[in-house]
């Protein structure tokens, strides 16, 4: 965005993209659990997959570089050298799929009702714009206040742009189930609210030859299905029912898929994979304790279960980082050691905070120490379940609950559990959502995603600093240093991770792009197979 494009623009698309790719088909893939809106920007309700589909934003992302966007609805973006303001140049030809032009005034009730309305990570960021104002009706200024950072320009460059004539007069916080006026390749052609949505390509969408977007978006029609679970989610797929299936479990993928029928691609990335862990909510008493939280820690059995349940083919994940640069490389806490030498030595530090074994349950003043696990599929009941066994040989007691999706994330967002099963995803650019990670703001502040409730001045600070290192090698020492942080208090119990996405479709039914992105395939450039096209 400032200064050369890292990619060649006079190819006339993204590395990744496939120009030559054909036009037609229908791609059907599957989601796990229910929906019950089109909003995504909504902290209410449970939204629908895709609908980055169908809401265009003012620049585009690549996905073959750490942070770079690329024109789409701004086609220009001026910044003064310290990166305080931001004046915003709209594309005249910028379309609403109803034909009226995308103008200021869009962008200005965009930025104010995110701002009000929008998810928690939204309203964080557009905080730091002191004055938005309106220069001319293809012109914006956005001046920054107290607390911007050198990535606040970026972060405001992805805002989506809402149709203000569609959206004024309606609750932005209810629930929505009817098509709005948006402005991306797609629009929605069907709606059945939990089971099943259906996208269809715009074929007179504004931007479909722009650089961001040339050589994408090839199917005419994208569906997903929804299923209680995956295992009646991957028998459908193995029915024929749904094109494509990204698969997570490598037993499965190695056990489940002999099929001649389906084809199993293998993608090698180099994006950091999320950070999947068993997260111990700190604000609870019994989590308190930094040698509690290690016993926890220590108690997990990850040799066995990486052996058992995954065949040796994924990593345990020692960092919130994990399979980048990034990652601060520490070793596993009681990796290799013997399981009983780990239970010892957990079960001595659980005497240090106190807690002692009476009557085979762990206590202390009278309080037995017992809680409840919450998951959201029925894929991690081996893993927590083996968990719990562990911890039973030190006396506790945890109960495990499987929730629905709608229900998962209501307790998650209230920040109302004991352990939680979860994840944090992050990019080859981390910037101000560490602060809405880990800081004592977002752990007091319901909705946000400090889901261990972590509050110290020291990971604050480390937070605070990505968002504003002025190199990337600045960056990758602060987030080293927060990673190490992070990984000693022990606020989570790691799982596993995998450098590899493992997708199958239906043999011979998709054509797929030589190059795949470092932060791995976009299935937006791939297209129907020609030969195989679904009539």
């Amino acid at each position: 965005m400032t200064g050369l494009p890292a990619q060649n623009v006079e190819d006339g698309h993204i590395s990744y993209a496939d120009p030559n790719g054909i036009t037609g088909g229908h791609l059907k893939q599957s989601e796990i659990g229910t929906f019950d809106t089109v909003n995504p920007y909504s902290i209410k309700g449970k939204a629908a997959a895709g609908l980055t589909f169908i809401y265009d934003r003012l620049m585009a992302r690549s996905w073959d570089e750490p942070f770079t966007l690329y024109p789409l609805i701004a086609e220009t973006i001026e910044l003064p050298e310290d990166r305080s303001a931001m004046i915003i140049h709209l594309n005249p030809k910028a379309r609403f799929n109803d034909g009226t032009p995308i103008t200021a005034d869009d962008v200005i009730f965009s930025f104010e009702i995110l701002k009000e309305f929008g998810r928690p990570n939204m309203r964080s960021v557009y905080r730091q714009v002191a004055e938005v104002k309106k220069i001319d009706d293809l012109t914006v200024k956005m001046t920054f206040g107290e607390g911007y950072t050198r990535e606040t320009h970026m972060i405001m460059a992805m805002m989506p742009v809402l149709s203000k004539a569609w959206w004024e007069g309606r609750d932005f916080e209810e629930t929505l189930l009817e098509m709005p006026n948006s402005s991306g390749p797609y629009i929605i052609k069907d709606i059945q609210p939990g089971n099943k949505i259906t996208y269809e390509r715009n074929p007179d969408y504004w931007a479909a030859a722009a650089f961001a977007n040339n050589g994408q978006n090839h199917f005419d029609l994208i569906t997903y299905e929804y299923y209680r679970d995956d295992t009646a989610a991957l028998e459908s797929f193995l029915k024929g029912n749904l094109t494509l299936r990204r698969e997570n479990d490598p037993r499965r993928w190695n056990e489940q898929y002999d099929n001649p029928s389906i084809e199993k691609l293998e993608f090698e990335h180099g994006r950091p994979q999320q950070a999947e862990a068993i997260i111990m909510n700190l604000r609870s008493p019994l989590f308190e304790d930094i040698r509690v939280r290690e016993a926890l820690f220590l108690a997990f059995d990850g040799d066995w279960i990486k052996q058992n349940f995954f065949q040796d083919s994924l990593k345990r994940t020692n960092s919130y980082f994990p399979n980048s640069v990034l990652s601060a490389e520490k070793p596993v806490p009681g990796e290799g050691m013997d399981k009983r030498v780990r239970l010892q030595k957990a079960q001595g530090l659980l005497q240090e905070a106190g807690w002692q074994i009476v009557n085979n349950q762990l206590t202390r003043d009278g309080q037995v120490f017992e809680f409840e696990i919450l998951i959201n599929q029925a894929k991690y009941e081996k893993i927590v379940l083996s968990y719990v066994q562990s911890l039973k040989r030190l006396g506790m007691t945890a109960h495990v609950r499987t929730l629905d999706s709608a229900t998962f994330q209501n307790r998650l967002l209230d920040y109302d559990y004991d352990m939680i099963l979860h994840r944090w995803q992050n990019s080859l650019s981390p910037g101000t959502e560490q602060m809405v990670y880990w800081s004592c703001a977002a752990a007091r502040e319901k909705g946000r995603f400090n889901y261990a409730g972590i509050c110290t001045p020291e990971i604050d600070e480390t937070a605070e600093k990505i968002a504003n290192a002025t190199t990337y090698e600045d960056l990758t020492e602060y987030v080293h240093k927060l990673d190490g942080l992070l990984i000693d208090s022990f606020l989570s119990i790691p799982l596993f991770f995998n450098n590899k996405d493992y997708i199958a479709v239906q043999r011979d039914a998709l054509s797929v792009p030589e190059k795949t992105p470092i932060y791995g395939p976009v299935i937006e450039a791939w297209s129907i197979n020609p030969e195989n096209e679904e009539k």
